[in-house]
């Protein structure tokens, strides 16, 4: 997403450059959407996957619209056919591995646009459907429908509210879990955070960076920075493998723009914790040393109206 929203400018030679060092390092899973950038994120990947594309297994969403009329939902089962088709050309494909329903349109039942979804793989466009941001008894009723293959959630040291109960309802159901954001959004890879975001960069309306709790954050992720360099790992590297060690279905996505970024992220998935290291995260910089509810940046996407 970065590559082309969310965190200031851009540059489509540089983020060229970075999806291509990923898949010499062997990074494989590649995360896109309709949205971001109304399309331009999935056609830069089709221009990276040109000539690679069965090297990676490929995965985009729809359901977030982007257009003149600003920003809303739409999970109508009349259109993911034309979603699917549109995004099948933005990437130079003719398949997508994961597709995504990015978030549930309030107004409509997900197991209608779930069985849209599924008339995609009986065509051959899509292998696998996925769910992004739902709660536990929707993800429940999507797979009444048809299996879901995964969920994309935010989670992250910093942001653990979905162990309380969609990710132990992704587990029953036997849903893989793919945490996006699971750096908090560059925060816990240690890079110094300017000042304040300038334009396009929706930090500004996280209420984790801002105030009083970015000063708790600060104090926090202090302690999390003396873990790493005792366990002589970077604090991206570290947040990652801890995200990694919560079990055998979890499939954290770092985004970056940076080749450098890319593999130190890829390093993460060498680090082995042991039962003591996760302890002493836990204890040090547990769920109660993090402050900011990214719920009231987040509650566009229970609307219908666009913005």
């Amino acid at each position: 997403m970065g590559m082309s929203q969310g965190y200031g400018p851009t540059d489509d030679a540089l983020s060229l450059s970075t999806l291509r060092k990923s898949l010499a390092l062997g990074v494989t899973f590649w995360d896109t959407a309709q949205s971001y950038g109304a399309g331009h994120n999935e056609r830069l990947l089709g221009r990276a996957l040109a000539g690679c594309r069965d090297e990676v297994q490929l995965a985009t969403k729809f359901g977030i619209v982007r257009d003149d009329a600003g920003v809303h939902l739409d999970g109508r089962p009349a259109g993911v056919k034309a979603y699917c088709e549109a995004s099948l050309r933005r990437l130079g494909t003719d398949y997508i591995d994961l597709y995504y329903l990015h978030r549930i349109d309030p107004g409509v039942p997900v197991e209608e646009t779930i069985g849209a979804m599924v008339d995609l793989i009986s065509e051959g466009k899509i292998r696998h459907i996925g769910l992004s941001e739902c709660d536990a008894a929707q993800l429940e009723r999507a797979v009444a429908v048809h299996p879901i293959a995964a969920l994309q959630l935010e989670w992250s040291l910093w942001w653990r509210e979905p162990e309380d109960d969609v990710i132990p309802a992704a587990r029953r159901l036997g849903v893989g879990v793919v945490p996006y954001s699971p750096l908090g959004r560059g925060f816990l890879a240690g890079s110094p955070l300017p000042t304040s975001f300038g334009p396009g960069d929706f930090r500004s309306g996280d209420a984790r960076f801002v105030g009083p709790a970015m000063d708790r954050n600060q104090d926090a992720f202090g302690k999390f920075q003396v873990l790493s360099e005792r366990l002589g790992v970077s604090p991206a590297q570290l947040a990652l493998a801890w995200l990694m060690h919560q079990g055998a279905d979890v499939v954290p996505i770092p985004g970056t723009r940076h080749a450098d970024r890319v593999a130190e992220n890829a390093a993460a998935g060498d680090i082995q914790l042991t039962a003591g290291d996760l302890e002493a995260i836990e204890s040090t910089v547990g769920r109660a040393e993090w402050a900011g509810d990214r719920r009231s940046f987040a509650a566009f996407h229970t609307q219908r109206t666009p913005l």
